[in-house]
C-alpha cells in the first residue's frame, strides 16, 4: 500500500531515516567510548527497541514501570528506570520485572529508596540505584556537593540496593548557540567535581548517566559522563531541528493529514488537531505553531482544536485544495506517539509494516 492510500490522520515512520539515525549515534558512541542506553519514551514500541539494541545499545531506558513491562518484549540485557518509583503497587510490579532482567532505578531521596530496598530484600533481589543530581533543570535530583554525597553514602549502605553511580538530565540546555555551549562547559565542570568527590569518599561510580538529544553530539565534552540516554534521536522532530541537533532530512516521523476545508488564499483545515499532534510549542521560541508542513513549507500551522488543525496558506506557492494529503513534522514526537494507537513504518512511499504503539498510555 502507498502512504497516500492510508486513512488519516496517520503517523508515518521512515525506516531508512531511522536506520541512518541509529547508525550515526552508534558510531558516535563507539568513537567516544560512551555507553548508549536510549530512552524508549519516544518510540514506545519494542520493534524499535530491538533495532536500537542491534545497533549497539547496552540496554534500554524507560520512565515508568508500565514502559519497563512492555520493553521486556525487546529482550534487553538490562533496564534503567529513570524516574523515582513510589507506591507499593508500582514497587511490586517493578520487582516482577527485576526478576526477569537486571534493573537500575534513578532516585533522589531515601524516602524513595527505603521502600524500594525493603521490597527488594523481601523478594531476595538487589536493585541498582543511581543518585540523581540536579544540574540545572530544577525538576528532580539533589544539588551537587554535600546533598548528593550524603544521599550516595546512605544508598551505599542500604541492603537490597547497589549504588552504581549518578544520573542527571541536562534538559535546561535547549539550543547549541553560544549560551548552550557555555552551559555544556559548566555541566562538564559540575560533573568533574562530582566525580572527584565520589572518588575522594570511596563511593562507587561505575555509571555517570545523562544526556539528551539536543546535546547528544556534544556528549564527549562532558568528560566524566560515560553513558548517554537520548530518546528523540531515533525519529527527531521540529524541536530537534530548531535546537540545531539535526536537519529536516533526519526527521523520520511525519503525520499524514487530509485537508477538509479551505478558505481560498488564506486558511486550510486539516483533520489533525491537539488529539493528533499535542499542543507542544517550539522549545526555542515559544512560537505559536505546531508543525512543519512538508508539502507546503510556507504554510504556518498556527492553531489547534481537538480535531482541527489550522494552516495559514496565504504565502503558499502551491494551491491547497480539499482532499489534499499533507505530511507534517510535529514539534514534539514523543507526545504525538502517545496519541496514536498504531504507526506505519514506510520506505519511500510504500507502507512496509503497521506497528502497535505498545507502551502508549503506560503512565503508571
Amino acid at each position: 500500500m502507498r502512504i497516500w492510500d492510508l486513512d488519516t490522520p496517520a503517523l508515518l515512520i521512515d525506516l531508512d531515516v531511522v536506520e541512518r539515525n541509529l547508525a550515526r549515534v552508534a558510531r558516535y558512541a563507539a568513537e567516544h567510548r560512551l555507553r548508549l542506553r536510549p530512552h524508549t519514551k519516544t518510540h514506545k514500541i519494542p520493534y524499535f527497541a530491538r533495532a536500537q539494541l542491534r545497533a549497539g545499545a547496552v540496554g534500554l531506558t524507560v520512565a515508568k514501570v508500565g514502559e519497563a513491562e512492555v520493553m521486556l518484549a525487546a529482550e534487553p540485557p538490562d533496564l534503567l528506570v529513570a524516574y523515582p518509583v513510589v507506591g507499593e503497587l508500582k514497587l511490586q510490579r517493578l520487582l516482577d520485572v527485576a526478576a526477569r532482567v537486571p534493573v537500575t532505578v534513578s532516585l533522589d531521596s531515601m524516602e524513595v529508596a527505603e521502600p524500594l530496598a525493603r521490597a527488594a530484600s523481601k523478594r531476595g533481589l538487589e536493585i541498582g540505584v543511581l543518585a540523581e543530581v540536579d544540574v540545572g533543570l530544577g525538576r528532580v535530583g539533589v544539588p551537587p556537593g554535600k546533598p548528593l554525597l550524603e544521599l550516595a553514602q546512605q544508598l551505599e549502605k542500604t541492603p537490597g540496593l547497589k549504588l552504581r553511580g549518578v544520573a542527571f538530565y541536562p534538559g535546561h540546555i535547549k539550543a547549541l548557540d553560544d549560551a548552550g555551549l557555555k552551559a555544556i562547559s559548566a555541566l562538564d565542570e559540575t560533573l568533574s567535581t562530582v566525580a572527584s568527590q565520589f572518588r575522594e569518599h570511596g563511593l562507587p561510580l561505575e555509571i555517570v548517566s545523562g544526556g539528551s538529544t539536543p546535546t547528544l553530539f556534544h556528549s564527549h565534552r562532558v568528560r566524566s559522563m560515560n553513558e548517554i540516554r537520548p530518546g528523540t534521536y531515533i525519529f527527531n522532530d521540529r524541536n530537534t531541528v530548531a535546537c540545531g541537533a539535526c536537519g529536516w532530512e533526519d526527521c523520520a516521523a511525519t503525520i499524514l493529514c487530509t485537508v477538509v476545508s479551505v478558505s481560498p488564499g488564506s486558511r486550510a483545515i486539516i483533520d489533525g488537531g491537539s488529539k493528533t499532534f499535542s499542543s507542544d510549542r517550539l522549545v526555542t521560541t515559544g512560537e505559536a505553531s505546531y508543525g512543519y508542513v512538508v508539502e507546503a513549507p510556507e504554510a504556518v500551522f498556527y492553531k489547534l482544536n481537538e480535531e482541527h488543525g489550522f494552516l495559514d496558506i496565504s504565502r503558499c506557492s502551491r494551491p491547497i485544495r480539499v482532499g489534499d494529503k499533507l505530511r507534517v513534522i510535529p514539534n514534539h514526537i514523543c507526545v504525538a506517539m502517545n496519541l496514536h494507537e498504531t504507526v506505519y513504518a514506510i520506505r519511500k512511499d510504500e507502507v512496509e509494516l503497521e506497528l502497535r504503539v505498545e507502551a502508549r498510555g503506560k503512565l503508571r
